[in-house]
């Protein structure tokens, strides 16, 4: 359980205006399921810019790939996690300059292990290459 800050102003545009007003629990859900991600047992709620995630997980990569799903959304500032976990999920924040390549060698201790981080934030990410700063990607724990 834990709040976790993401760009407001990044993320994926899920209305055509600048103008977040219309996001909801119900918008991301949608998203969620447009992404084919399990959030069976989970609740969605929006308060202003902060999104708060609660209920029971199917799993726990679920769990962090959802709060990853809802949080780089466009006008998206937090996310609340009250779900309940024994791990607390492990975030990195695209800064420029970055690439999967380095982060991997910076947080799991080899660059070439960048494909593992790619595979933790399937179907967010759609190619290695395509990240850009301000977006917070899954870092997987074995």
């Amino acid at each position: 359980m834990g709040l976790w800050s993401f760009v407001k102003g990044k993320g994926k545009k899920l209305f055509g205006g600048d103008d977040a007003a219309e996001l909801d629990g119900g918008t991301l859900k949608d998203e969620i399921k447009d992404l084919g991600l399990d959030d069976s047992g989970l609740d969605i709620t929006v308060e202003g810019d902060k999104v708060k995630v609660s209920g029971t997980a199917v799993s726990q990569e679920m769990k962090e790939k959802v709060i990853l799903a809802v949080g780089n959304v466009e006008g998206v500032a937090a996310v609340e996690d009250d779900v309940p976990s024994d791990t607390d999920p492990v975030f990195h924040t695209v800064v420029p300059g970055d690439t999967l390549w380095g982060i991997s060698a910076a947080t799991l201790g080899n660059g070439a292990h960048y494909e593992k981080i790619f595979e933790a934030n399937k179907p967010m990410l759609t190619h290695p290459d395509k990240i850009y700063p301000g977006q917070v990607l899954r870092i997987p724990q074995d």
